[in-house]
């Protein structure tokens, strides 16, 4: 039996946004919160048919992604530029850009599906503090140079690292949004860390006075 929700995702009802998520919005996004609006419109329509998400996301589409990644904002510098690895949906860096509108953002991607609609998607919200690269990490170390470099669901942490940290400014900081093995990550990347000349990485609990659910950050940056 063919699955309702994946036939036609533009004919589903848009996740409201009220309540609880409602005041998160309009306090991580600000003027800005009309363009997220556009942005999770696009997620759960054209995200859905390009293969990005899974139309079961969308009930859920604000607060377990788009909020999930949005109040990490708080803990950007006040000035520089950010590099997200395997930007995929823009989770988190279309959320970020969106949220912090006076940073810069490089979103790099290796999925010519993905680059695709990141640059449709990024137009239609006129987003002018984001650049797109389609390429792999590892191959774009000698023109990125980021102040933070973040990445959510892209891979456990002993294999991120040296993805990334080619990509770091001497006194920049790795940022990455976790789940809830993250210390058995942080555990098993021990070596690594060492290798990379990387400080013991903290865990942070972000959004705790904003988000029913807090957003699991772990960050770190060389000795």
């Amino acid at each position: 039996m063919s699955d309702p929700l994946a036939e036609d995702p533009e004919q589903q009802p848009l996740p409201v946004l009220e309540g609880s998520e409602l005041d998160a919005a309009r306090q991580i996004f600000g003027q800005q919160l009309p363009g997220a609006e556009k942005y999770v419109e696009h997620l759960c329509t054209t995200g859905i048919t390009h293969g990005l998400l899974g139309p079961r996301e969308v009930p859920r589409m604000w607060g377990r992604h788009v909020l999930n990644c949005a109040v990490v904002g708080s803990e950007l510098p006040e000035s520089g530029t950010v590099a997200d690895v395997g930007s995929g949906a823009g989770l988190p860096g279309i959320a970020l850009a969106l949220a912090r509108p006076d940073l810069d953002f490089i979103l790099i991607e290796p999925m010519e599906r993905r680059v695709d609609w990141l640059d449709m998607v990024t137009g239609d919200l006129e987003l002018t503090n984001v650049q797109i690269i389609r390429a792999r990490a590892e191959d774009v170390s000698d023109e990125v140079m980021a102040d933070v470099v973040t990445a959510r669901a892209v891979s456990a942490l002993k294999n991120l690292i040296p993805l990334t940290v080619p990509l770091l400014d001497d006194h920049g900081e790795l940022l990455f949004l976790k789940g809830r093995t993250v210390q058995a990550e942080i555990d098993s990347a021990r070596k690594v860390l060492s290798r990379y000349r990387l400080q013991a990485p903290e865990i942070h609990l972000v959004g705790t006075d904003v988000l029913e659910e807090p957003t699991t950050v772990v960050r770190t940056r060389r000795r």
